[in-house]
């Protein structure tokens, strides 16, 4: 069967999962489409840790995410915004039931509701904040939940009124003034709040709030202690909090008394999660002024004081599926970025070295998401040809098996199997090279080619050819399941994936090679990766092409500068002149801290920008951004395809109007696949 790009809309997305605490069940979140609203929709399943069922669909009303179970696990809170529970309703006071409280937005705002899962029936709303509730955790006697909620006074209320209504002016007073994916910026107060689940009164604690320019992405990360007598989270309490990208982790009583920093204002910290005994805290972090240094778990001794990390022996990363977790009192389990792939390993309190397990995943697949609960660890594993799915193991067995041994993961989810079993599905291949350049140093280079079915590396046909360029450039890439490459590979493209040089997951030398110099040795790794394929008789050199979203987009413009191996390019979502980007995204602190300020180094911000270059781009290149994407504004598009086709060379721009940095519209989504591909065929000497 073909593949075309509107098979997208027949794929479904684990993105999420949670152990109940006896480890017996999971909670599964799965991102669903709906082809006739052009929605993508997130829907909870309970499943069986032993795969004796299959997932029970548990929400059918609007979209659900973020489940939590209740520590007896007999109830699952989740956040969803849907229509107001009716008892919440019938219990609001006359005066403060009008049409206008009804017209303050639009759309529900996020809440917490319960499902009682041994009673059964619709779940029961707990919150009714005007803002939303963004995050939540349980109390460990199950009966009240901290979250996190904006808290407008009525000044601040006025003003966001004006603004939903009569789309009035943006009046803005902080540095961070902007933030991709929550738009424009005010001096609303997030705060914690513990709420009574029974009688659904509300406590606000005063001193425990959100702050800092870091605020938006890691939120205040509300952790309940075991014993109930204290509550972690994470804000910046800095001189000038919007001139700092630290996160320093706090805790507070629940009734907001003896509010205590155990962090130094040194790191950016995530995440903080309570040892089984109450005495201790692990949590994320890396020193906030340097963004390539890999982020590492610390611990923080409570009784002592004082916090260190148990992971900087590895020198690698926290990885991209989720915190880690205590298996007891002194062990923990999480995943770290390991070579171009994200993998378990064992972290100690006590300082004894981290040690790498689950050996039998190999480095074919990776992991995207993790928890584990109740002596039960479950990991959702994305294949390049398999899609993504639940696992479940017993941690001992997990933990403990060598690579020899029998995969000890119970698949739980098979959410695109029909897709899988009637489209075409890629090979993935792991390559080496020495990367060489006269200018520069030579740095061993890894690189992931896709490959369509049924292709012979040992007896290959020069395929056409795709350079997919990662972002970051501080991430890496691994071998998971993209539609984008099913699509590409079905239509007979080679796709290679190179961790260029600043990429994660091979070291803080390797990713810090490229620090306060963007634009030199990323190139460069990446053309050479494409060319050792080229060598391998697996690409065609007559017909290479490189895209890349992000800091690939970037990449991709200063790939074009540089070198003539490609035919045609696709520069997405990209910042191609950091000089006049700064100030206009949402990202000036990082700027700063790698670069200094553009009106004090006015040639490093020339050099690491591919525009006083673009004269040398006689590539046909497509350009792409959002329309409100504040990470990488779309007036950095405009300039750099203003500047291409003034030159005359074959041009076209696509912005997606309302769109953040990700593309989230399921047509949209499509369209952009439909998009680059078309640009490749146009220009494919070979192609129709």
């Amino acid at each position: 069967m073909s593949t075309t790009a509107t098979d997208y809309y027949e794929l479904t997305f684990v993105t999420d999962v949670r152990i109940s605490p006896d480890g017996r069940r999971a909670a599964v979140v799965a991102d669903e489409f709906d082809a006739e609203e052009d929605e993508r929709l997130s829907s909870v399943f309970v499943v069986p840790t032993d795969g004796s069922q299959e997932p029970h669909r548990l929400t059918r009303a609007s979209s659900a995410s973020s489940p939590r179970w209740s520590p007896d696990g007999t109830k699952l809170a989740v956040l969803a915004a849907r229509d107001e529970d009716l008892a919440i309703r019938a219990g609001r006071a006359p005066e403060t039931d009008n049409d206008d409280d009804l017209e303050a937005s639009e759309e529900p705002a996020a809440q917490v509701w319960v499902y009682d899962l041994d009673l059964g029936g619709d779940p029961r709303q707990v919150t009714d904040f005007e803002e939303g509730v963004r995050e939540f955790d349980w109390s460990p006697d199950g009966e009240r939940i901290v979250v996190s909620a904006r808290d407008p006074t009525d000044e601040q209320r006025e003003y966001l009124q004006r603004l939903r209504e009569d789309d009035g002016p943006i009046e803005i007073d902080r540095l961070q003034h902007k933030y991709d994916g929550t738009g424009w910026l005010d001096d609303v107060t997030t705060y914690l709040f513990v709420v009574d689940l029974d009688s659904r009164e509300t406590t606000r604690l005063d001193d425990a709030y959100g702050s800092g320019a870091s605020e938006p992405a890691t939120g205040l990360a509300p952790a309940w202690s075991p014993h109930g007598d204290r509550i972690a989270f994470l804000s910046n309490r800095s001189d000038w909090p919007d001139n700092s990208r630290a996160m320093d982790v706090y805790t507070i009583a629940p009734d907001g008394t003896g509010i205590r920093r155990i962090t130094d204002n040194d790191l950016t910290a995530s995440s903080p999660v309570w040892s089984p005994d109450g005495r201790k805290l692990a949590f994320g972090g890396r020193k906030h002024e340097n963004m390539y240094e890999p982020t590492q778990v610390f611990v923080a001794d409570l009784d002592a004081g004082g916090y260190e990390s148990i992971s900087a022996d590895l020198d690698r990363p926290l990885g991209r599926g989720g915190s880690v977790v205590w298996t007891d009192e002194t062990t923990l389990l999480g995943p770290i970025g390991d070579e171009g792939t994200t993998r378990l390993v064992r972290f100690h309190a006590d300082g004894s070295p981290p040690e790498r397990v689950f050996e039998r995943q190999g480095r074919h697949r990776t992991i995207a998401g993790f928890h584990a609960a109740g002596d039960t660890t479950a990991l959702l594993m994305s294949r390049p040809d398999d899609g993504t799915d639940a696992y479940a193991a017993e941690t001992d067995v997990l933990t403990e098996a060598g690579s020899d041994d029998a995969d000890p993961l119970t698949r739980l989810t098979r959410v695109n199997e029909a897709f899988v079993e009637e489209h075409p599905m890629p090979q993935c291949e792991r390559i080496t090279f020495e990367s060489e350049d006269p200018a520069l140093d030579t740095a061993t280079v890894e690189a992931l080619v896709y490959l369509p079915e049924g292709f012979d590396p040992d007896d290959p046909e020069p395929l056409p050819t795709i350079a997919s360029i990662h972002g970051g450039p501080v991430s890496y890439d691994a071998p998971n399941f993209r539609f984008q490459y099913v699509h590409w590979t079905a239509r007979g493209y080679a796709v290679v994936r190179v961790n260029y040089r600043g990429s994660s997951s091979y070291g803080q030398e390797f990713s810090e090679a490229i620090s306060g110099d963007w634009g030199n040795r990323e190139p460069t790794d990446i053309v050479n990766g494409v060319r050792e394929a080229v060598d391998r008789g697996w690409a065609d050199p007559d017909r290479l092409f490189v895209t890349g979203f992000s800091y690939g987009g970037v990449s991709t413009a200063f790939v074009l500068t540089q070198y003539d191996d490609f035919i045609a390019g696709a520069a997405e979502h990209g910042i191609y002149d950091r000089y006049s980007y700064f100030g206009t995204g949402d990202s000036h602190n990082r700027m700063e801290s790698d670069f200094g300020l553009p009106w004090e180094e006015p040639e490093t911000y020339e050099s690491i920008s591919s525009i006083g270059d673009v004269g040398g781009i006689d590539d046909p290149l497509l350009v792409t951004a959002g329309g409100q994407d504040w990470r990488c504004p779309p007036t950095q598009g405009e300039q750099l395809y203003v500047s291409v086709k003034k030159q005359g060379v074959p041009a076209r721009l696509v912005v997606y109007p309302n769109e953040h940095h990700n593309i989230g519209d399921p047509d949209r989504a499509i369209h952009r696949i439909e998009e680059l591909t078309g640009w490749f065929e146009r220009f494919d000497p070979e192609g129709e």
